[in-house]
């Protein structure tokens, strides 16, 4: 079964453009490194919550967009074995090419995944 990280962070909406180019340049290094997909996705319809939600987990501020994240790999071991040759090669491309959101908010974690279709 395939191994998916996920990721959730507020961006300022006024970096739109900032995030698709950033997301451009970082998001094929999953591929590289043996991920099956990547994808970043900038929030739609994603409501605020009661009790919980993706705007409240990661402080969205009224000037910010809940922004998405998914990387599929083919199993954990690919995934433990290049995640940290990933992140090494994305610390390198900050001084070029800088997270555009707050990255102490983002909401980061892996899952085994259980049924496929």
């Amino acid at each position: 079964m395939t191994y998916i990280t996920v990721a959730a962070y507020a961006v300022p909406t006024a970096n739109k453009d900032v995030f698709i180019a950033h997301s451009k340049e970082v998001t094929p290094l999953f591929k590289k490194h043996g991920a099956l997909a990547a994808v970043d996705a900038w929030g739609d319809d994603v409501p605020d919550g009661k009790v919980t939600s993706f705007p409240m987990a990661v402080k969205c501020e009224p000037d910010e967009t809940v922004a998405y994240s998914h990387v599929i790999w083919p199993d954990k071991e690919t995934h433990d074995a290049n995640m940290e040759k990933v992140m090494s090669e994305m610390q390198e491309s900050m001084e070029n090419n800088p997270m555009p959101f707050d990255g102490k908010r983002m909401i980061f974690a892996s899952f085994q995944s259980l049924v496929e279709v």
